[in-house]
C-alpha cells in the first residue's frame, strides 16, 4: 500500500482508490452496532472502470466488499483518440449532478473530488467536469457513472438510427 491520502492498490491490471471510509451505526437491542462502510473506485485506466460500496464489521472487509462489488459492476467507455469522451454529458444520481465536457489534448482532468478519481482511473486525460447539488463523494461517483454509461460514439449513434456514419459529416 502506499502512503497516498487516498488508498491505492493494483488488482490483475485494476487499480483501486478508496474515497470514503465512514462510522456507520445500526441501533439495536443491546444498543448500537458499530460498522464501516467503503466507497471503493476501480478501474484500469484503459476504459473500464466502477464503484463499489461494502459494509462490515471491519475497515479492511468493508474495502473488500467493495471491491468485489465494483468488479461486478464495471462499465466499458468510449474514448476517443485524445483520451476525452466524445461530447457533452449530464450525469444524475440522487441530488448530485455531474455536467462533462471533452476537451483539447493537454488540458488534464479539471474535476473535484470522488469525479476526478472516477475519471482519472477510466482512463480519461482531458475534460472539464463541474460537479452541482450535492457533495455527497458516493453520489458524485454514481452521477459521474451514470454520465458515463449514456455516452455514445459517432459510430454508435448512426447504428442507433439506421444511417451510415457519412451521413453525420454531410451537411
Amino acid at each position: 500500500m502506499s502512503n497516498n491520502s487516498k488508498n491505492k492498490e493494483k488488482d490483475n491490471d485494476l487499480e483501486r482508490k478508496v474515497v470514503q471510509i465512514r462510522r456507520v451505526t445500526k441501533v439495536v437491542k443491546g444498543g448500537k452496532k458499530l460498522s464501516f462502510r467503503a466507497v471503493v473506485i476501480i478501474g484500469n485506466e484503459k476504459g473500464q472502470v466502477a464503484v463499489g460500496v461494502g459494509k462490515a464489521a471491519d475497515v479492511m472487509g468493508a474495502v473488500k466488499k467493495g471491491v468485489a462489488d465494483g468488479k461486478k459492476h464495471l462499465l466499458d467507455i468510449p474514448l476517443t483518440k485524445s483520451n476525452s469522451i466524445p461530447h457533452i454529458i449530464n450525469g444524475r444520481a440522487g441530488a448530485a449532478k455531474i455536467i462533462m465536457r471533452p476537451s483539447a489534448p493537454g488540458t488534464g482532468v479539471i474535476a473535484g473530488g470522488s469525479v476526478r478519481t472516477v475519471l482519472e482511473l477510466a482512463g480519461v486525460q482531458n475534460i472539464l467536469a463541474k460537479q452541482l447539488g450535492s457533495n455527497n463523494p458516493l453520489n458524485n461517483a454514481r452521477a459521474t457513472i451514470d454520465a458515463l454509461k449514456n455516452l455514445k460514439t459517432l459510430s454508435s449513434a448512426a447504428k442507433d438510427r439506421d444511417l451510415s456514419v457519412e451521413h453525420f459529416y454531410s451537411r
